[in-house]
């Protein structure tokens, strides 16, 4: 398995000899007693709250990472000087199996990018699953910016894990000539969703059926690389199936803000274009995209561990959580806690956790028939944070009175931050 292949470091030696990068430091975290693993983990300085179990955008940067902004170079990215940024592009390009890569300052912008750079003129359909981000929280992008109509698929084949080509069947729109209708232009996949992964034999299959009706297919990989570390497979592997790729930074990665669309050369140029007419041309980023570079070569191979405490502690909950269920298979790094049944209330578990342990999960204020939670691990939070939410519940759920009944809305948000 090559994931890790062209390092931060020895390209940039060769490549930009002003960075300095030996001076910078080798560790993303510094080691919390008594969890000790090739993971590194520091306090966030200017933070009361140690760990954050909202979302993995929620890492705060290290002052390792300021040292990495300080040494970075320091163009103007919209006239394209800045080596820092094009040295993160071609390595996230030259990852992914893709010709060019564009650097912006968020998923939404590159998933919204890739869509207005692969079009033309409407009409035109987009295919993506019901739950997917594209769809349901990016503020209506796909029809303001691209004049979309959406066809949302529902994952009716798999029983809601994923959807498959057969599901994209029910819901793709022929370009027969029919006035009426906007034909299927693009097909939309989100790996990882809900923290499962769509197996690669799926994504190749809709792969072949999206090349065979002459179709896009965009991935909006957010969370790709901890896919890829799941499924113990290249990244290339999953991304050389797509026309366009957006791989976000500040999420499992950890770094401060960003993500990265790829594609063909033809593609990122139209792309880098649409990011000037939506105002997201960003002048010095070359430290932000240093801090990139450098998450994605130290902090990427550290996901597993992850992973691995995401099952940990889904594995506690339902254990001592007197009737709390996980709902939805523990796959990556989310765990989904459903807390009907325990007689434990969602709003006084989160200020519990809060008070007593440093251990945020939003919900303070949920009313009372709230009992759904998303957790989300990353790499600033450790093992003795998942013992410590654990015997938090496990108190709870000691003192509670189980609740009889075990409906879940399925109107709840158990979405804080995504």
């Amino acid at each position: 398995m090559h994931l890790f292949s062209h390092s931060f470091h020895s390209l940039s030696r060769t490549s930009l000899g002003h960075i300095h990068l030996t001076s910078l430091p080798h560790r993303f975290f510094k080691p919390v007693a008594p969890f000790t693993c090739l993971r590194h983990f520091t306090t966030p300085t200017h933070s009361t709250t140690m760990f954050d179990f909202r979302s993995d955008t929620l890492t705060q940067p290290t002052d390792e990472m300021f040292k990495i902004m300080q040494e970075a170079s320091r163009g103007d990215d919209v006239y394209g000087e800045d080596d820092s940024v094009r040295l993160l592009e071609a390595h996230v390009a030259r990852l992914t199996g893709h010709e060019a890569g564009l650097f912006c300052a968020s998923g939404t912008m590159t998933n919204q990018l890739a869509f207005r750079a692969s079009l033309l003129t409407p009409p035109a359909s987009i295919l993506c699953d019901k739950r997917s981000h594209v769809y349901r929280y990016e503020a209506g992008g796909l029809a303001a910016h691209s004049s979309l109509t959406v066809y949302p698929v529902r994952a009716d084949s798999n029983h809601g894990h994923h959807i498959t080509v057969h599901d994209i069947e029910q819901e793709f729109v022929v370009d027969d000539g029919d006035a009426h209708m906007a034909p299927t232009r693009l097909i939309s996949l989100e790996n990882t969703l809900d923290g499962t992964v769509m197996p690669l034999k799926e994504v190749q299959a809709i792969g072949r059926f999206a090349r065979e009706n002459n179709v896009l297919l965009h991935l909006d990989g957010a969370r790709i690389w901890n896919a890829a570390i799941a499924q113990g497979c290249d990244l290339k592997e999953f991304t050389k199936e797509f026309n366009s790729v957006s791989l976000c930074v500040s999420k499992g990665i950890g770094a401060p803000i960003g993500s990265v669309l790829v594609g063909s050369t033809e593609l990122i140029k139209k792309a880098r274009h649409f990011r000037k007419m939506f105002g997201g041309g960003w002048r010095q980023a070359g430290g932000l995209a240093a801090v990139a570079h450098w998450c994605i070569d130290n902090v990427w191979p550290t996901m597993r561990e992850t992973h691995e405490l995401a099952k940990y502690l889904a594995h506690g909950l339902e254990t001592y959580g007197g009737g709390a269920k996980i709902y939805i298979p523990v796959e990556t790094n989310m765990v989904f806690l459903n807390l009907a049944g325990s007689g434990i209330r969602l709003s006084e578990l989160s200020r519990r956790l809060e008070a007593e342990k440093g251990i945020k999960i939003g919900n303070k204020d949920a009313p009372e028939t709230q009992t759904q939670v998303r957790l989300v691990l990353h790499g600033q939070i450790n093992r003795k944070a998942v013992d410590d939410f654990i015997a938090v519940v496990k108190d709870m759920a000691s003192k509670a009175t189980p609740s009889t009944t075990n409906g879940v809305s399925s109107k709840q948000t158990v979405y804080g931050a995504h």
